[in-house]
């Protein structure tokens, strides 16, 4: 059995350029599946607002209960998928994800509602630490920086799909029936991880403690992605929002801003990880967050110019949403034997704290109107986050040099 750093690609991997199509598309689908309901909440906003009679801080709350449930629950979540194996991780969170989205589908109101999303943070907490597993496990080397950032851009593909496809059916079929379609596709690609993926080794007889508290690179990665996400949910949440009370957009074209911003963050997510290669990897995350910094302040001018509310969209995807995937290439470089699942998972749980954090404080700006200062507040936890990722990269530079000296 091969371990996770120098995995053995089986005939049928090596004919498919290392790593097998279905499994990346299975991967893929598990990260799409598992933030979903962030993307529906946020596409379907001005519906829910309307229909449900949820203000805009409760919508942000919606984010913050299902994120942070998941970041409480990451770092047992990375010691669970250590421990029982990529495919029945895979094949939890994606049942787990029909059911939540099952039920936020037939909430009646808010109670409800918010309960679901508390379920939904579950397959959050999964999906980082399980996907990662199975490209050490399956993916040579070689091509494990091109698997992770395809795999990575299903969070996107689930934004896509949130504001394009599953708006359009829900101005057709409800909301409602837009949210179960989703429901019952995350259900069959649960029944097909289970058929398609091969059975989990025996777990190992012991391991290291689950740790609470992240340390060295992994502590950093985890700052950095609390900033970077709290960013990015605010931008998630409130874009079609923003969209339709400011910017006179109807609920289809508003949700249609956070399919472009998925599409754009799926090129990002794939182009950014390929080129996160050893000795360049460790100062993307800084200027990716620098790019985001730029989107932030085009969202603000929409104010003024509403049409560049869709170069900020693209934007975001192309830069803020990709800072992810580039810390989860460096989780999987660096990780030690044994480590990939906790490492993953408390760098996943920073990024879930700032999806926690951040739309409740842009959601006080919004419940008035003040987009402005919004917008302001989201360039404050870019350049945050950029902060943080250039100090660890000068520090680790310094570190390297010290080293080899």
């Amino acid at each position: 059995m091969a371990s996770e750093g120098t995995a053995t690609a089986s005939p049928t991997e090596k004919k498919d350029g290392g790593a097998g199509r279905g499994l990346t598309a299975l991967l893929t689908g598990a990260m799409a599946f598992s933030m979903l309901q962030l993307f529906l909440l946020g596409a379907l906003g001005p519906r829910l607002v309307s229909e449900l009679g949820l203000s805009p801080a409760l919508l942000g709350l919606t984010t913050t209960i299902g994120f942070g449930t998941a970041a409480a629950l990451s770092p047992a979540g990375g010691r669970i998928v250590d421990r029982i194996g990529p495919r029945r991780s895979l094949a939890a969170l994606l049942l787990l994800s029909a059911a939540a989205l099952a039920l936020i589908g037939a909430a009646p109101g808010a109670g409800l509602l918010l309960a679901a999303v508390a379920l939904g943070g579950v397959p959050q907490a999964l999906a980082n630490p399980a996907t990662n597993k199975a490209v050490l496990r399956a993916v040579p080397p070689a091509r494990r920086g091109a698997v992770t950032g395809l795999k990575q851009s299903g969070v996107q593909l689930g934004a896509f799909a949130a504001g394009a496809p599953l708006a359009a059916l829900a101005g057709g079929i409800g909301w409602r029936g837009a949210v179960w379609t989703a429901a019952a596709a995350a259900l069959l690609t649960g029944l097909w991880a289970l058929r398609v993926l091969p059975a989990d080794p025996p777990a190992p007889p012991g391991g290291p403690r689950t740790e609470l508290v992240p340390r060295g690179m992994v502590a950093w990665l985890a700052a950095f992605s609390l900033f970077l996400g709290a960013g990015i949910a605010s931008v998630n949440t409130y874009l079609a929002l923003f969209g339709a009370q400011r910017l006179g957009m109807g609920p289809t074209a508003a949700g249609a801003l956070v399919a472009v911003l998925g599409v754009a963050g799926i090129a990002g997510r794939v182009g950014w990880s390929k080129a996160a290669r050893p000795g360049r990897a460790e100062w993307l995350p800084g200027w990716l967050a620098c790019g985001a910094l730029g989107a932030a302040a085009l969202l603000g001018a929409a104010l003024v110019a509403g049409p560049l509310v869709w170069v900020g969209a693209v934007a975001v995807g192309v830069f803020a949403v990709s800072g992810n995937a580039v810390s989860m290439v460096l989780v999987l470089q660096r990780a030690a034997p044994g480590r990939a699942g906790q490492d993953s998972a408390l760098v996943a749980a920073g990024f879930f704290a700032g999806f926690a954090l951040g739309p409740p404080l842009f959601g006080l700006l919004a419940q008035s109107g003040r987009y402005g200062p919004g917008w302001l507040l989201v360039a404050a936890e870019f350049a945050a986050a950029a902060a943080v990722a250039f100090l660890w990269a000068v520090r680790d530079r310094r570190r390297g040099t010290e080293r080899a000296a």
